[in-house]
């Protein structure tokens, strides 16, 4: 006879065997409607050239420098590391939100997440996993080997969005936590005040980290299409709720709501950082295309 905990696993099991589908299918929907592969991860990072001693190994002589100069130059490298990417996925409460999209923020960043780790682990890149709400709630470092890949998507399937959002303290303590140059890709709808941001996103500039934001963002926050009066109820602390004429709001709301992504927008350029928004009805693959051509910059 069956146990209760045999029946948990395996559900469990099935559960996660759907998050790497989705993760597959959209990976390869992608690829195959791509002529060329456009992502080579970072690979090698050229530093400098140097005179040739006995004992270098023959690979790393540069020809070129060779016939023009007649001279043995071997390559130098500051690293010779493949892609070390930590996904950094908001869990709280606004993440819940589902007014025009099919699914939830929280479902379409999920998959968002179990998607790129699977197109990178793929690729024998490493691909680590941080999920948080007022605190950090798991922490998977990165790793390349296709079991580690199961470790992630387990960890996805069992996060249930819950409480408020502490995004930038969480930003500020991961800069820390992150002893080796990488990567890092967070994905929330990055409702925090921006001034915040400002100092949490640079922690990772100074730390010289690539950071790419994928905000993800229901319709109904991007239009507001309410109607009436209507009331309006936090998912991150069910005391904080309000009415509201909504036809009589929408004007300043839509006016508040664009300066407050125009100016994620430009820290995001004085950073240098990839700013992507995306709303939970649009296409996976369209997040996939929009993160491999950032690796092309």
């Amino acid at each position: 006879m069956a146990q209760a905990s045999d029946l948990i696993d395996e559900q469990a099991m099935q559960r996660v065997s759907k998050l790497r589908l989705v993760a597959r299918t959209v990976v390869q929907s992608f690829i195959s409607g791509a002529h060329r592969s456009v992502y080579k991860g970072f690979s090698v990072e050229f530093a400098q050239h140097r005179m040739y001693s006995r004992g270098d190994e023959i690979r790393h002589i540069d020809w070129k420098v060779f016939g023009k100069s007649d001279r043995l130059f071997v390559k130098q490298y500051e690293e010779e590391t493949n892609l070390r990417a930590t996904i950094v996925l908001d869990a709280s409460g606004s993440m819940l939100y589902k007014g025009g999209g099919a699914e939830t923020k929280f479902e379409y960043a999920k998959k968002l997440a179990a998607s790129l780790a699977y197109l990178m682990i793929g690729q024998q890149d490493s691909a680590g996993l941080v999920t948080f709400d007022t605190e950090l709630r798991s922490h998977v470092p990165p790793r390349s080997t296709s079991s580690h890949l199961s470790n992630v998507l387990n960890v996805l399937e069992a996060t249930t969005p819950q409480g408020e959002t502490n995004l930038c303290p969480i930003l500020h303590n991961l800069s820390n936590m992150l002893k080796r140059r990488g990567l890092v890709i967070v994905i929330s709808d990055f409702f925090a005040p921006v001034e915040d941001l400002v100092q949490a996103l640079g922690h990772f500039h100074h730390k010289r980290h690539e950071v790419i934001l994928f905000q993800i963002l229901d319709p109904h926050e991007l239009t507001f299409p309410f109607d009436n009066v209507a009331e309006f109820r936090s998912l991150e602390n069910s005391a904080h709720k309000v009415k509201l004429d909504a036809p009589r709001v929408r004007k300043l709301y839509l006016e508040r709501f664009t300066k407050f992504r125009e100016r994620l927008s430009e820290v995001c350029h004085r950073f240098h950082y990839d700013h992507v928004t995306l709303q939970s009805d649009q296409p996976y693959d369209l997040a996939l295309s929009h993160y491999l051509m950032s690796r092309q910059k």
